[in-house]
């Protein structure tokens, strides 16, 4: 199962990897760190996740709808303002939720499946 990490992308840190560009992803992802951990919150609060399940759920969904993580994120936060999850990433969202609450049944009663409100 995927884990949180201290980055929102992976950063190359191998021998060969190139400063500038390590540099770059390094400050994209901490940009996107705030946004990504609201989006746990509100999975964790919407569905009772755990931390490690809601990091999971954005990941499925991030990898399902080939839309970055980062973007994934902020659209979950918007939905909390009242603007529409992309129908796309509401069902691989709820897909995403509905999988890890059959492996560990990590959702609580209130889950019925659908993206958080």
């Amino acid at each position: 199962m995927a884990q949180p990490s201290d980055s929102a992308e992976p950063v190359n840190v191998g021998a060969e990897s190139d400063p500038g560009v390590e540099l770059v992803q390094l400050r994209r992802a901490m940009r996107s760190r705030g946004t990504i951990d609201l989006a746990r919150g509100v999975l964790m609060a919407a569905f009772a996740l755990t931390p490690e399940n809601a990091w999971t759920a954005l990941v499925m969904t991030s990898q399902h709808t080939n839309i970055k993580l980062h973007r994934v994120a902020q659209q979950v936060v918007d939905s909390v303002g009242g603007v529409p999850l992309p129908q796309q990433v509401q069902k691989r969202l709820s897909a995403a939720v509905a999988h890890l609450a059959s492996v560990d049944g990590a959702a609580g009663p209130e889950h019925d499946g659908a993206a958080p409100r």
